[in-house]
């Protein structure tokens, strides 16, 4: 029996909104732990926000 993905009943990740990182210029999209302040969010990663360009 195969596992069910927790996620199938949810949203589509291409339906989630996304931004685009301000270090490496890539697209990421909404996490579920970002979903408190996900206006503030402006990097994709711990390594972008450690390589900081200060905003």
């Amino acid at each position: 029996m195969a596992r069910k993905h927790v996620n199938d009943a949810g949203t589509a990740k291409r339906d989630l909104p996304s931004k685009i990182c301000v270090v490496c210029g890539l697209p990421f999209s909404w996490r579920r732990k970002w979903a408190r302040d996900w206006d503030q969010v402006r990097v994709c990663s711990d390594r972008c926000r450690a390589a900081g360009k200060k905003v």
